[in-house]
C-alpha cells in the first residue's frame, strides 16, 4: 500500500471517532441553546414575567451566541479547537446547574446568556471536523455536523414529557447528564494532538484582514438570511400553526418538527450534492424551490364574492392542513440544502481559517434570527395577516437569489477570461 493510501486510511479512522463526538456535542449544545423556546413558557408563568422580560429571555441566547461565535473561532485558531469545545461544554453544564438553582429573573437571564456558548462550540467544532476530513468529502462532513441542529427540535418533545412526569427543571438535569457524558468521551477518545493549533492555519491578523474582502461579507449575508430564517421559523411555526388551524400549542409544536428535523438533516444532502455537482448549482436550485414554496404560503385564507346573474356567489379559498404540512416540509428541506451548500462554500474558500469563518457565518445567522421576529411582529400588527411573514421571507430570498446568481455568473465570466488569456 502506498503512503497516500496509508494517509487516507488514517484520516478516515480519525474522522470515524471525531465526527460522531462532535455531532453528539452539537446536538446537545443546540438543544441547550433553544431550551427556553419551550421551557420559557413555564418560567413566564412561574415568575409572572412581562412580554418584554419574556422576549429578552428568548433572545438572550441568540444575542450572546452572536457575540461569542467569532471570539471562540479565533481562540480555536490560536489554541486548538478541542480546548474550546471542552470549555464550551463545561460552560453549558454550569448553565444547566444555574437553571436548576435559579429562582429569580436575573438568575434565569444569566443562565440564558450562558447558553450562547453553543455558538462557540459550533465554531470550534466545525474546525475540529474540517481538520480531520478529506477535502473531496468536506461538504458531506460539514453537512453531517450541521445536522446537529436537530437537537433544537428535541425540546418540543422533551420539555412537555418531563414537565408532566416531574418538573420542567428536570430537562436541565437531563441535559447536564448528557453534557458531562459527551465531555468525558471527548476528553478520553480524542488525542492530545487535537488540542494543538495547525501551523498551516492562518494567523489571527491574517483572518481579520479577510474582513476587508467583499466575498466574505456576501457569503455571510446569504447564509445569514437562509439560516436565520430557518431558526426563526423553527421558533415561530408552533404559534403560527396553532393559531392558523385552531390547534393546541403542543400540536403546533409537533407539526413544526416536520420543518425542523427534515431541514436540519437536509444539510447532509446539501453538502454531499455540493461535493458532486458544485455548490453554486445546489444553492441556486434550493433558493428557487424556497421562492416557489414561499409564494404559495404567502397567500392568506380569503373569501371571493362573485357577482352572478341572480345571486352573489361566495368562494372561500384556504389551504388545508395536510397541504400546509407538505409545503412546510419542502421549505425546510430546501432551506437545509441551501445551508449545507453555503456552509461548504464558505469553509472551502477559507479552509485555513475554518473556525473564524464558521464564527462569521453564525454571527450573521444569529443577527438575522434576532431581527426577524421583531420584523414579523411589527408587520403582523400593522397588516393583521399571519402569512405576511412568508411575504417578507419571499422578498428576502428573491434578493439573495438574484445577488448570488449574478455574483456566480460574474465569477464564471472572469474565470473564462483568465483561462483565455
Amino acid at each position: 500500500m502506498d503512503p497516500e493510501s496509508y494517509q487516507d486510511n488514517d484520516i478516515l479512522t480519525s474522522l470515524a471517532v471525531v465526527l460522531p463526538l462532535a455531532l453528539a456535542g452539537f446536538v446537545v449544545a443546540a438543544g441547550c441553546w433553544t431550551l427556553f423556546a419551550v421551557a420559557g413558557v413555564h418560567v413566564r408563568e412561574t415568575l409572572n414575567l412581562s412580554n418584554v422580560q419574556f422576549g429578552l429571555l428568548l433572545a438572550m441566547p441568540m444575542a450572546a451566541g452572536a457575540l461569542l461565535a467569532v471570539p471562540a473561532g479565533l481562540l480555536a485558531q490560536r489554541f486548538g479547537a478541542r480546548r474550546v469545545m471542552v470549555a464550551c461544554l463545561a460552560g453549558l453544564a454550569v448553565c444547566m446547574v444555574l437553571i436548576v438553582l435559579a429562582r429569580s429573573f436575573t438568575g434565569y437571564l444569566l443562565a440564558s446568556a450562558g447558553l450562547g456558548l453553543a455558538a462557540g462550540f459550533y465554531s470550534a467544532g466545525l474546525q475540529f471536523v474540517t481538520r480531520h476530513s478529506p477535502s473531496e468529502h468536506i461538504g458531506l462532513v460539514l453537512g453531517i455536523f450541521g445536522a446537529g441542529v436537530t437537537g433544537a427540535g428535541f425540546n418540543y418533545y422533551l420539555v412537555p414529557l418531563i414537565h408532566q412526569a416531574f418538573a420542567w427543571q428536570g430537562v436541565a438535569l437531563a441535559y447536564l447528564t448528557v453534557l458531562l457524558l459527551v465531555l468525558a468521551l471527548l476528553l478520553l477518545l480524542t488525542d492530545n494532538a487535537d488540542s494543538d493549533s495547525d501551523p498551516a492555519e492562518a494567523t489571527v491578523s491574517q483572518l481579520l484582514m479577510r474582513l476587508r474582502t467583499l466575498r466574505m461579507w456576501q457569503l455571510c449575508l446569504y447564509f445569514g438570511v437562509v439560516a436565520g430564517s430557518f431558526f426563526t421559523l423553527a421558533l415561530w411555526l408552533p404559534d403560527y400553526l396553532s393559531s392558523r388551524f385552531l390547534l393546541t400549542v403542543e400540536s403546533g409544536a409537533k407539526l413544526a418538527l416536520w420543518f425542523v428535523i427534515p431541514g436540519a438533516l437536509a444539510q447532509i444532502a446539501g453538502g454531499g450534492l455540493s461535493d458532486r455537482l458544485g455548490t453554486a448549482r445546489v444553492v441556486v436550485r434550493a433558493l428557487a424551490v424556497c421562492l416557489m414554496v414561499l409564494f404559495v404560503l404567502s397567500y392568506p385564507p380569503m373569501t371571493l364574492f362573485i357577482q352572478g346573474v341572480e345571486q352573489t356567489l361566495e368562494l372561500r379559498l384556504a389551504m388545508p392542513l395536510y397541504l400546509e404540512r407538505i409545503f412546510v416540509l419542502v421549505l425546510g428541506i430546501a432551506l437545509g440544502c441551501a445551508m449545507g451548500g453555503l456552509q461548504r462554500m464558505m469553509i472551502a474558500e477559507n479552509h485555513d481559517g475554518a473556525a473564524f469563518a464558521a464564527g462569521m457565518l453564525l454571527v450573521s445567522a444569529c443577527s438575522v434570527a434576532f431581527l426577524l421576529p421583531l420584523l414579523f411582529g411589527g408587520v403582523n400588527q400593522w397588516l393583521g395577516v399571519r402569512s405576511a411573514v412568508f411575504m417578507i421571507l419571499f422578498l428576502l430570498f428573491a434578493g439573495c437569489l438574484f445577488l448570488f446568481a449574478r455574483g456566480q455568473r460574474r465569477s464564471e465570466r472572469q474565470a473564462l477570461l483568465h483561462t483565455g488569456i
